[in-house]
């Protein structure tokens, strides 16, 4: 399946945390996990338009990015799951 985000959305594949605390500690499967705040750009909209220009995208294919765990949407495809952001909910690009 293809899906290609409109305006100034984003698609994220969302890297999973660690299954082990700093301490050591394995964490079960049936333990409350949190959304992951990290995740790489899987596809990318033609940018948000203003006054009847597109004012171009600043996140690519294949950035690492950190985003806001709140304001995102979730979708599955295939088994698999995404996000659906706002390019204003990502925070940063990881370098």
């Amino acid at each position: 399946m293809n899906i290609k985000p409109l305006f100034d959305h984003v698609l994220i594949e969302p890297i999973k945390s660690e299954e082990k605390t700093k301490s050591g500690i394995y964490l079960p499967d049936t333990a409350e996990k949190e959304r992951p705040e990290e995740g790489m750009v899987v596809a990318v909209g033609p940018g948000h338009e203003k006054a009847g220009k597109i004012i171009a995208m600043k996140v690519k294919v294949g950035d690492r990015v950190l985003f806001s765990k709140y304001s995102l949407t979730e979708i599955k495809i295939e088994d698999k799951e995404y996000l659906i952001a706002k390019q204003g909910d990502i925070l940063a690009i990881v370098e």
